[in-house]
């Protein structure tokens, strides 16, 4: 057995489950969340705790024993506390704006960038050059800032572009003359 997959899930305060065969259902203050469940693993729901186990002693379950209750744990911690990643944006006249659930770049180009942010993402920009992103699916949370940074990627020589905040970027040496 996975040693991930035997981990229980604890419930927060206010999160409710609801386990079918194929999928589980999460339910708390900051949205609903459905994750599908592969075959052969179930769940199963006591005392405020979820556990995932495998249905038949199959070496090939192993693999998504620990998966499957890697994606309800999100599930749950997205739906008590949230996801958010953050991004910088670094260059001059380098900026973002939030106009309703668009949000409009100006990054370097000829023309501005017209974002389009999909349900249950939030976005908040402090002085036009840093973006928080947040929501209670971690997967659309990461994928919408891997969307927003390619946009205009870091140039390793000027180190402009649009990063993850911290983000450390290896500066490229020029040629040497010898």
């Amino acid at each position: 057995m996975s040693r991930i997959g035997k981990k229980p899930i604890p419930l927060p305060k206010g999160v409710k489950v609801t386990i079918t065969p194929h999928t589980v259902e999460v339910q708390g203050p900051k949205g609903r969340l459905t994750q599908p469940v592969p075959k052969g693993i179930a769940f199963t729901e006591d005392k405020g705790v979820v556990v995932a186990r495998t249905e038949r002693s199959d070496p090939a379950l192993k693999k998504f024993h620990g998966l499957a209750r890697s994606l309800v744990a999100n599930a749950v911690a997205g739906v008590s506390e949230g996801f958010k990643k953050e991004l910088d944006i670094v260059g001059i006249g380098y900026r973002a704006e939030l106009k309703g659930k668009q949000v409009h770049f100006a990054l370097g180009y000829s023309h501005p960038i017209v974002f389009n942010l999909p349900a249950g993402i939030e976005v908040a920009i402090d002085k036009m050059t840093h973006l928080t992103v947040s929501g209670a699916d971690r997967q659309l949370v990461g994928q919408v800032a891997a969307n927003m940074r390619r946009l205009r990627k870091p140039d390793p020589y000027k180190q402009k572009g649009v990063r993850y905040t911290g983000e450390v970027l290896k500066k490229k040496v020029g040629k040497t003359g010898a």
